[in-house]
């Protein structure tokens, strides 16, 4: 008898879904057909694979709606923002990096010797396993799947058993593409077999975005074979209100990007950090606005705020706040003003706490979830030594007018981006990159073919 698993709703704790697992002839012949179907693939033109890859994001921009709506029962994001994921985000990294291939995967040249033709080539890997997270199912997928097929490479989707759902929108999609069976396929297996599956040899690289204790069991099952790895992890990132700050905008955005998809964001802001002579003034704007959010099934369209992916993150989270309010931290915003929180549901209420320190666990470990705490800072030394005094770094933001000070500033921060008023976005054309324990490696930009690709260098004499 197969195992099954089960996706429960945070929109209402029902079960959403069953599937089951892989059996170890599932696994095998889904490794076999991948194996087979690259050393065709890869033979294909960068133009023939384009014609896939297109198809493929007409595919979800034509049936968004629909997987919008499963993705909030799914994971709980409220439907008026859904959509966007797929329409938005997904089809910008995915249009991007088709477009870019060409250049991307070209021979590198290199000066010429007479009688000699001399360039560096790139190679497609094989088969790369992408394990995706819930949080953006396909924002997060996309940024490795599309790569990886352009790149000449197969792809073995394990999603999260969150959102199973995803790992079959996009089969459905290769499907209506025409790509040959065996260049897109997905797995439901549990952690022992994703293990199992990158210990086979027939496995060429993985693409990981989860936790950070995810990522070093990731990393201590690749460790046994001489394969890369892509690492996505954990954040806790921080921004910066200069005093030269335009304010209500800083508002307006930092209250989005701690609290949008209920904070469930790895660049999500988590922490701020605010020149005194803005603080209070920031600080009010910043509760007055943080209480406009509706709290609510994310199935109404006017619910701005759903619930957190299950009742056990918002548990933690809201043990991570009274932590730091036994502490000394206070909180800023009344729980009981959003009438639908709820203890012991998934549906928590957003919280804002002043008074906090680095002694403080909210300050220095992952929230994942819709809580911000703000300190007041002197100058831009003591800012940037708080931002740095991290055990992540994925992303840090400036709020500032001054773009040579931000630019002096981001070398000292130690992040993979850096932003200047602007935060909580991936732009396709830079590197998604962290360092420190947010991870290794990169994807999208043009360096994002870099690790699906190995160099090949030619060596002709011709005379």
């Amino acid at each position: 008898m197969k195992k099954i698993f089960q996706t429960i709703s945070p929109v209402d704790k029902s079960v959403y879904l069953e599937r089951e697992y892989a059996s170890v002839a599932d696994i095998e012949d889904v490794l076999a057909k991948a194996k087979h179907a690259q050393k065709g693939w890869r033979n294909t033109t960068i133009a023939e694979r384009a014609e896939v890859c297109k198809k493929v994001v007409a595919y979800f921009l034509n049936n968004a709606t629909a997987m919008a709506e499963e993705l909030s029962w799914q994971m709980g994001r409220p439907i008026r923002y859904t959509p966007f994921e797929i329409t938005g985000g997904f089809k910008e990294r995915a249009h991007y990096m088709i477009d870019i291939a060409e250049q991307a995967l070209g021979n590198v040249a290199v000066p010429q010797l007479d009688g000699f033709e001399r360039f560096i080539g790139r190679e497609p890997l094989g088969t790369v396993l992408v394990l995706a997270p819930w949080n953006y199912p396909y924002l997060t997928s996309v940024n490795a799947i599309i790569p990886a097929i352009m790149a000449g490479n197969t792809v073995i989707l394990k999603h999260s058993e969150q959102t199973p759902l995803c790992a079959e929108r996009y089969a459905e999609a290769f499907a209506f593409a025409g790509a040959p069976e065996g260049v897109f396929q997905f797995l439901y297996i549990d952690h022992a077999q994703v293990a199992q599956v990158i210990d086979d040899s027939r496995i060429d690289f993985v693409a990981f975005t989860g936790s950070v204790s995810g990522g070093h069991a990731v990393q201590q099952a690749v460790g046994r074979r001489f394969i890369g790895s892509g690492l996505e992890l954990g954040g806790k990132d921080p921004a910066y209100v200069r005093q030269d700050a335009k304010l209500q905008h800083a508002i307006d955005n930092l209250v989005d990007g701690a609290f949008f998809n209920s904070g469930q964001s790895c660049c999500g802001i988590e922490r701020i950090y605010v020149h005194e002579a803005l603080y209070d003034s920031f600080v009010d704007g910043f509760v007055s606005l943080s209480k406009q959010y509706v709290l609510d099934n994310p199935l109404e369209r006017e619910t701005t705020l759903g619930p957190m992916v299950r009742t056990s993150a918002a548990i933690q989270a809201q043990d991570q706040i009274d932590r730091a309010l036994q502490q000394g931290a206070k909180a800023l915003l009344d729980a009981s003003s959003f009438p639908n929180h709820q203890v012991g549901t998934p549906y928590m209420a957003p919280q804002v706490l002043i008074n906090v320190d680095h002694t403080m666990e909210v300050m220095r470990e992952e929230s994942f979830a819709p809580v911000v705490g703000i300190m007041s800072v002197k100058d831009d030394e003591e800012a940037v030594r708080l931002m740095n005094d991290s055990q992540y770094g994925l992303t840090a933001s400036l709020w500032t007018q001054d773009v040579d000070r931000a630019k002096e500033l981001g070398r000292e921060i130690e992040t993979g981006t850096l932003f200047m008023n602007r935060c909580d976005y991936l732009d396709p054309a830079l590197a998604w990159t962290g360092v420190k324990n947010s991870g290794r490696g990169c994807t999208l930009s043009a360096l994002g073919y870099d690790s699906l690709t190995r160099p090949k260098s030619y060596h002709l004499r011709i005379n």
